[in-house]
């Protein structure tokens, strides 16, 4: 059982969060703030992400990326960060004995970062190459199109990386203002999970943590827009089609019992070999290779997404057969077993992954700050064992027809 502790950094608000993991040797840092890419202006699309990768160039103490690569070494330990339109997270994952080192070296380039005006235009040319990389893959191409097609101009519907013309107007003074207006210690966190067997002492812990500055509140976030779906092709001379669809279950997404029920539903429509997806277009009629449902939620919208990349032939057939089912669930429920067998599926999958620390982390992060809500791993898999037939019945209920379409490939509009 994990055992969790909160706290507070008196100087700058940040919450802390310690996570003991029994029968772990590691120890994951994670650091992140509300300012992922839902929090941008329209001129700032990307900028979440490009800061990202600017703070690792370097803080006070470890003043270079070198220095911070080198470092991390010599720790043995696994840097990494991520943006999503959430969050902006940075972490490291070492040896528990490695903790006191782990947390100097995290809160000093993330929190003090130079962001050195020369490493600026040179990092600008990596995330450039990025982002055209990106758009060299369908796959990649069609997921930006879903998030348009769900969400329109609304900040849900960008790209996290961002258009590359943005990229190339990005000014240091407007980075530092971005990360002043989002940064702040109580729309963050600070995650310690793991061995905590080696942990500085209180007070050492606090003051590497105050070296995140001190901020105002930031203003909200943009809520999501009224669901006004729409169908997007890109026309492509290929053989494979990539195919998404996501709809908007009609569900309270502050609700941990109701989240949880979607996740069984659309591990029982589409998130193993056993679900009706897989076995349906997959095993009885061979028109992928690839299909799936995953559920995601945001801080105040929940949706379904369903996807397939397919030989471009059997797209049409493929695609009315993925909204049959989604029909036929919402008309006549899951069974019993079905049912039964997705909530093994997830709750098991969910207990396996939490066997990494930085799995736990991020999950933690996104508790918190996305959703306001406590950290409790053990809580998380309950809640998914905890689902009944009947709260599943009621999510493929609230799955209305209605449904936003995004394919590249020979096809157009008219199609769908």
């Amino acid at each position: 059982m994990a055992s969790v502790q909160t706290s507070t950094i008196p100087s700058n608000g940040l919450p802390l969060q310690t996570i003991a993991l029994p029968g772990t040797r590691a120890l994951t840092v994670l650091l992140a703030f509300d300012a992922g890419a839902r929090n941008e202006r329209p001129e700032e699309n990307g900028m979440a992400h490009f800061l990202e990768h600017m703070v690792f160039k370097g803080g006070e103490k470890y003043s270079t990326y070198k220095d911070v690569n080198e470092t991390a070494e010599r720790l043995g330990g696994v840097l990494n960060a991520y943006t999503s339109h959430d969050l902006v997270a940075f972490h490291i994952t070492v040896r528990a004995e490695s903790a006191p080192e782990a947390i100097d070296l995290l809160s000093d380039f993330v929190g003090r970062p130079h962001l050195d005006p020369e490493e600026l235009d040179r990092e600008r040319g990596v995330v450039i190459q990025e982002i055209n990389r990106a758009y060299d893959q369908p796959s990649t191409i069609a997921e930006y199109l879903i998030d348009s097609a769900a969400f329109g101009e609304h900040p849900l519907g960008r790209t996290v990386l961002g258009p590359e013309q943005n990229l190339r107007s990005f000014t240091r003074e407007a980075m530092i203002a971005f990360r002043e207006r989002r940064w702040a210690g109580p729309r963050g966190g600070a995650f310690l999970v793991g061995n905590l067997d080696h942990l500085p002492a209180q007070q050492e812990l606090e003051d590497c943590l105050a070296r995140l500055p001190v901020l105002p509140q930031p203003e909200p976030f943009l809520p999501a827009p009224a669901f006004a779906p729409k169908t997007l092709v890109e026309e492509r001379d290929t053989n494979q089609s990539h195919l998404r669809m996501i709809y908007r279950p009609r569900l309270e997404v502050s609700d941990v019992r109701k989240r949880a029920a979607l996740a069984i539903y659309s591990t029982l429509l589409g998130g193993s070999m056993g679900s009706r997806l897989f076995e349906e277009i997959r095993e009885k009629r061979g028109l992928c290779y690839s299909v799936y449902a995953i559920d995601h939620a945001f801080a105040d919208v929940p949706i379904l997404q369903l996807g397939s990349g397919l030989e471009s032939a059997k797209c049409i057939e493929a695609y009315t057969r993925m909204r049959e089912i989604v029909d036929e669930l919402r008309d006549d429920g899951p069974t019993e077993e079905e049912v039964q067998r997705a909530r093994a599926y997830a709750a098991g999958r969910r207990v396996l992954a939490f066997e990494n620390t930085g799995a736990v982390a991020r999950h933690a992060a996104s508790q918190q700050i996305v959703f306001g809500e406590q950290v409790d791993p053990d809580a998380a898999i309950a809640a998914l064992d905890a689902v009944t037939i009947e709260q599943v019945r009621e999510v493929a209920g609230d799955v209305s027809e209605e449904l936003a379409i995004a394919c590249v490939g020979p096809h157009t509009a008219e199609e769908f």
